[in-house]
């Protein structure tokens, strides 16, 4: 069971759900899954979540989207490079750290739903993801008419790494594909 401290039962399962689809998807975020790892309350499920799993689930992947963009939030006034750096970073200690069972909860969603609710939510999450780095990114040094592309690569390239890295559970897929997304932005930047 996971201490969460003095959070309400309702952001514990929305922290757990979020925790189990980053390790095991979509298929394995069942409500007695997330009970157990989080030890709420049985009868706060559909309290705090009348319409069910999809609902948890959009929570849980738009708290993950939350993290993430205040975690970035915390790289505004770097350069450029060094936003791009801090960012691949944030993905490798988590791959590194959890011994490369841990992904993108809002990946998760993506691949296995029909959902239109959560593919909506996942699109959000990442469209939020992009702006946010691109903002980043141009207060970096990036020029703004590339900074919107730039944020995408990066985003789609360490999606795409995060799955190489898990698969093969090793670190060598992610760091190729950081140092040749690190190198693309240094180029922009110097432009």
């Amino acid at each position: 069971m996971v201490d969460r401290g003095k959070e309400s039962p309702r952001e514990a399962m929305i922290g757990g759900a979020a925790r189990l689809l980053a390790e095991r998807g979509l298929q394995e975020t069942s409500f007695s899954e997330v009970l157990k790892l989080t030890g709420a309350p049985r009868g706060s499920i559909y309290h705090h979540f009348p319409e069910g799993k999809d609902q948890l689930v959009r929570h849980a992947v738009e708290a993950a989207g939350d993290r993430l963009r205040a975690r970035l939030e915390q790289l505004r006034g770097r350069p450029a490079e060094e936003v791009a750096a801090g960012f691949l970073a944030m993905w490798r200690h988590l791959l590194v750290e959890a011994d490369f069972r841990i992904g993108c909860s809002a990946t998760a969603v993506t691949v296995a739903t029909v959902s239109t609710d959560l593919l909506d939510s996942a699109s959000n999450v990442f469209r939020e993801w992009t702006d946010t780095l691109a903002s980043l990114l141009t207060d970096g040094g990036i020029p703004a008419d590339a900074a919107q592309g730039a944020a995408t690569l990066l985003i789609a390239g360490s999606e795409g790494a995060v799955v190489l890295s898990r698969a093969q559970r090793a670190i060598d897929p992610f760091d190729a594909a950081a140092r040749g997304l690190e190198s693309y932005i240094r180029t922009l930047a110097a432009s």
